[in-house]
């Protein structure tokens, strides 16, 4: 069975990552309601919906958003990063199956402490279609 990989880049509480955590979205069910109560266990909670479109190997887009505290998505999502080749009905459909993800695993089941942490704050994730699995 292959499995797809992913790579969240992290921007809370206005800090950076260097290093990328895999997240692999065999990990949990897409819309568990598993409560979530720290930062390492959201990432695999939004991947777990996503499904990068056929084709799309090398794209890779993205998002800057914020959540309440009761896990629901604040505003729009902004698009911050994108890179994929000038196939415009291909990109369109990349990014649709990120929107998809995110809709489908949101409102977050995030625990009260861990809502009022992270309410507010800039998140941002990295959606990429790497192809073959990369082993944790």
């Amino acid at each position: 069975m292959q499995r797809k990989s992913f790579t969240p880049l992290l921007l809370v509480f206005g800090l950076a990552t260097t290093t990328p955590i895999y997240a692999e979205a065999q990990e949990r069910a897409c819309g568990s309601r598993e409560p979530i109560n720290i930062i390492k266990d959201m990432w695999p909670a939004l991947y777990a919906c996503w499904t990068p479109p056929p084709g799309s190997t090398g794209f890779a887009l993205t998002l800057v958003f914020s959540i309440r505290r009761d896990g629901s998505l604040i505003g729009k999502p902004q698009l911050t990063y994108s890179k994929s080749n000038g196939d415009e009905i291909l990109k369109r459909a990349f990014f649709a199956s990120v929107l998809e993800a995110l809709n489908q695993s949101l409102p977050l089941p995030v625990t009260d402490s861990f809502g009022g942490a992270i309410a507010g704050r800039p998140l941002a994730l990295l959606f990429r279609a790497d192809g073959e699995a990369k082993p944790i």
